[in-house]
């Protein structure tokens, strides 16, 4: 397990960050001396990748935007630190916030998480939605999950690396990467802290990529544990196929088609779910040889 002495690379996808780099990177230096600062300039058409450069970060550029989870594997598949540290480029996150993360780390953590408080600058909109995307992503993992969407985490690098196939190019890759972190029973953590209002434009979109956190929280569920996502349909179904049952053989003395429609439904969902629990604990296998060798 690296200790503090471990090397650290600090990630840092942007496009069209160059209102915030100028404050952010010689914080981040001042706070990391000995820490690889790398940015992923994703297609941005600003200065970002000049002024980086000019700070002394190492920058990896996409000649094209690809979305933000693209940058983060790309940053991930070329940061040289045994932990990786990644946050956002656009001023939401203190430099001063990162000990906090790596002490936590070595703790014996294989993932902390900057779950953000309170005090953090957020939409009322954004506000709630993320707090149905913790209440979900918790049922589904069976851990409080505090903040699922944050950005700002340290991580060990290799159990990170194992999952980058899962993450998505767009955003949410916290959505993922942490759900797939708890099913392959890996330590998670969160410490505290107070996300200030970003530099420039968001380029979050929030209807399209809500959704989209939706979509995930539901597809990673399946990969995480299936049966909880499927049980209930099926049960949902099973329960108004035999409360028609009960109404038609009151009202008619027969069984209506409907009634077998969602009862057969019931079975043909359940048996779905445990398919896929037993696809699940095949792709996870591996993540567990791993964590049991270490």
């Amino acid at each position: 397990m690296p200790d503090s002495t471990a090397a650290i690379s600090i990630i840092l996808p942007a496009c069209n960050e160059a209102g915030a780099l100028a404050e952010l990177l010689p914080r981040l230096r001042a706070q990391c001396p000995q820490a690889e600062i790398l940015l992923v300039d994703d297609g941005s058409t600003d200065a970002t990748a000049r002024i980086a450069r000019e700070q002394g970060a190492r920058v990896i550029s996409h000649p094209i935007s690809l979305g933000n989870g693209a940058a983060i594997k790309t940053g991930a598949r070329s940061a040289k630190g045994e932990i990786l540290v990644f946050m956002d480029a656009d001023g939401q996150h203190d430099p001063a916030d990162i000990p906090r993360l790596l002490a936590r780390l070595d703790d014996g953590h294989d993932m902390v998480i900057g779950a953000r408080t309170k005090g953090s600058q957020a939409t009322w909109g954004r506000g709630i939605a993320n707090a149905l995307y913790n209440r979900l992503a918790s049922y589904m993992t069976g851990h409080p999950i505090p903040d699922l969407t944050s950005g700002f985490r340290a991580v060990r690098a290799a159990p990170f690396r194992q999952f980058l196939y899962l993450l998505p190019n767009g955003f949410s890759y916290p959505t993922t990467i942490t759900m797939a972190f708890f099913r392959a029973g890996l330590s998670v953590a969160y410490q505290p802290i107070v996300a200030k209002a970003r530099i420039g434009r968001s380029h979050i979109r929030p209807l399209k990529d809500g959704l989209r956190f939706l979509l995930i929280i539901f597809k990673i569920g399946t990969l995480y544990s299936p049966l909880k996502l499927f049980v209930p349909i099926a049960a949902l179904h099973g329960l108004i196929g035999l409360g028609y049952y009960a109404y038609t053989y009151l009202t008619a003395t027969r069984i209506s088609l409907a009634t077998l429609f969602l009862l057969t439904t019931a079975v043909t969902i359940f048996l779905i779910g445990l398919v896929s629990e037993q696809i699940t604990q095949l792709m996870y296998k591996d993540s567990d040889r791993h964590k049991s060798a270490d």
